[in-house]
């Protein structure tokens, strides 16, 4: 499942490897798509939401789940 989520404290090369290395390390995510532009971060994963949201507590960022 795709899911888009908001990190808008996101800002450098730095936020952009440490989201990829914490949340797209985790074996559950088959990909992740940072957009520094935008602040957006893909994630195809089959983890709930919830589950997403603490990947990127633990990665040290607040994000929140875009609704379509």
């Amino acid at each position: 499942m795709k899911l888009q989520f908001s990190v808008p404290d996101m800002s450098c090369q730095h936020c952009k490897h440490r989201i990829e290395e914490v949340v797209g390390g985790c074996e559950q995510v088959d990909s992740v798509d940072v957009d520094l532009d935008s602040n957006i971060v893909s994630v195809d994963s089959i983890l709930a939401p919830p589950a997403l949201v603490a990947l990127f507590d633990q990665a040290g960022y607040d994000a929140s789940l875009i609704e379509n």
